[in-house]
């Protein structure tokens, strides 16, 4: 998270035209203090963030700073245990850990497989077995067990966030480990469907050409105190993961995540079609 936070100072100055030297003298530093916020080499004061933000001309992104600042400082994060191996955790998902944690709703579409939080062990096992075949056992284990912890962390806390999942239906027609893995992945959908806090759509194929043919993304909302805080965009690619959180791109995903959620067979019709799949099998 530090790093995350240290590459957006950077990228956020950049854009507002300021140069380091210019930075330095609003928080009344040096340039080499500058240069070690934005390598993540030490975090800024409270203080100096909130200055640098306002100087940048983000000022409403203070509180989300300040927060992601105080979680990074005391390093309490639930995947500690999980981040010795970068291959199983690579740090551009540990922000993602970091920022899903502060979530009150999250909210995604899925086109080619059933989303992490949902997914049962053995078809995350099969999904990551099928992405990397060369990896070894141990580090299949690895990336399983840390999703099978997010699962715990985000769906089992006392207050859990509000969820809600689209899927492609092609994301459940297509078959991961075989008959039995989809029909206990199926039955852990309807499962965790009845939970007051999620909610599950599917995208038919019937629908036809739809909105969501980029591809997969995750809209993160944060609670009422992140004043007037749109939120966070996440995506995912072979090699990174890419963050949008600037309030235009913002709502143009939320615009997306809309016109799906439109375009989708309401939940009582949606695990209608997903147990007319499971019967199919």
């Amino acid at each position: 998270m530090k790093r995350w936070i240290a590459g957006e100072l950077t990228r956020l100055r950049e854009r507002s035209g300021h140069t380091r030297a210019e930075a330095a003298k609003a928080i009344h530093g040096s340039i080499q203090n500058l240069g070690h916020f934005e390598v993540g080499r030490r975090m800024p004061k409270a203080l100096e963030l909130e200055t640098l933000l306002r100087l940048y001309g983000v000022s409403d992104r203070v509180e989300f700073f300040l927060t992601l600042r105080d979680r990074a400082r005391k390093g309490t994060d639930w995947w500690i245990g999980f981040d010795a191996d970068d291959s199983a955790l690579p740090e551009y998902f540990k922000l993602f850990l970091g920022l899903e944690a502060m979530a009150s709703k999250i909210e995604s579409w899925d086109v080619q497989v059933v989303p992490g939080l949902f997914q049962t062990r053995e078809y995350a096992e099969s999904i990551v077995r099928a992405g990397e075949p060369e990896l070894p056992d141990d580090e299949v284990s690895r990336r399983v067990e840390l999703r099978m912890a997010r699962q715990r962390e985000v769906l089992g806390r006392e207050h859990p966030p509000s969820v809600w999942a689209i899927l492609d239906e092609a994301a459940l027609r297509r078959s991961v480990g075989g008959a039995d893995v989809m029909r206990a992945q199926f039955d852990e959908l309807v499962r965790l469907a009845q939970r007051p806090n999620v909610e599950v759509q599917v995208l038919p194929l019937d629908a036809g050409a739809h909105a969501g043919t980029e591809g997969a993304f995750t809209i993160l909302t944060y609670p009422p105190d992140f004043d007037g805080d749109l939120g966070m965009v996440y995506a995912e690619t072979r090699v990174r993961g890419i963050y949008y959180d600037e309030p235009e791109n913002v709502r143009k995903y939320r615009e997306t995540l809309t016109r799906l959620q439109v375009a989708s067979c309401k939940q009582r019709d949606s695990i209608e079609l997903i147990e007319r799949i499971a019967k199919d099998l």
